[in-house]
């Protein structure tokens, strides 16, 4: 099984990849195409549950789905999302809903949106044994904050997310999200951790990369410009339920080989 310490091992070394799931099938499919790490996101929000952005989803969501995808896997790192309000309203209270995601539910690591207020929680956790990957750059959870547009593309903002990149290795976590951020930060970034940075929509000089498993197989609606589509499952999905209920209607199916009769019960009305 994929650990911590392998991760961080690889960077510099391999490039990362991974990938969000939400469901034992998907996981399992996800995990059996190579992937190192899979993230149950807070976007299992928008992605799946119909919601907005990812504000409105709960600790059990993220819970359920968490468990889902531990058990559906082997050998990926599975990392659990804290959602919105989880973590940084009390300390107590984020320890529990962070240790619940190991303990219960069958997580390797939690994910942290970061700043300034998760410094000290961070190296609480990592003193726990609670593995933490940092988020910075764009941080969906402050949509209302910051919009989801490109974040840190002056100075200032750039040598805080740098500063805050180093204080959070300082506190322990073990990789670093950097999203939505000009390339040449997260080059400079990741040249100035030890620990690997994983980029989306921050360039390809991050140690690895992760998108939503969404956008990836072309399943979603709509994609951020940071994202690609590798397949068209949108397409394959309506072709195929299209197929189904034009056999239904005609008759086609089921078909024969579908079930079996029961001899005894040819008389019965």
């Amino acid at each position: 099984m994929t650990t911590v310490r392998d991760v961080q091992e690889m960077a510099g070394d391999e490039q990362i990849a991974m990938l969000t799931a939400y469901d034992a099938a998907t996981a399992a499919l996800v995990e059996g195409a190579g992937v190192d790490m899979i993230l149950v996101g807070d976007s299992v929000g928008n992605a799946v549950l119909g919601y907005e952005d990812t504000l409105p989803v709960t600790v059990d969501e993220i819970a359920s789905r968490v468990g889902a995808v531990a058990r559906g896997t082997d050998d990926a790192l599975v990392v659990a999302d804290m959602p919105f309000l989880s973590i940084g309203a009390d300390e107590a209270e984020s320890v529990k809903n962070c240790g619940r995601m190991l303990k219960e539910e069958g997580a390797n690591a939690v994910k942290l949106e970061s700043g300034p207020h998760t410094v000290e929680l961070t190296e609480r956790l990592d003193d726990l044994g609670i593995p933490v990957m940092a988020h910075l750059g764009l941080t969906p959870q402050s949509v209302n904050q910051t919009g989801y547009t490109q974040q840190a593309t002056d100075r200032e903002e750039a040598t805080e997310i740098l500063e805050l990149a180093r204080a959070h290795e300082d506190a322990g976590a073990f990789a670093l999200v950097l999203e939505h951020v000009p390339t040449n930060l997260g080059a400079q970034v990741t040249e100035a951790l030890d620990i690997p940075t994983i980029g989306i929509g921050a360039g390809g000089d991050c140690d690895g990369q992760v998108l939503v498993f969404t956008d990836v197989v072309g399943l979603a609606e709509s994609s951020p410009p940071f994202a690609e589509q590798f397949g068209d499952v949108r397409s394959e999905v309506r072709s195929a339920v299209g197929d189904y209920v034009d056999a239904v209607e005609s008759g086609e199916f089921p078909g024969e080989q579908h079930a079996d009769t029961a001899e005894d019960l040819e008389d019965l009305y």
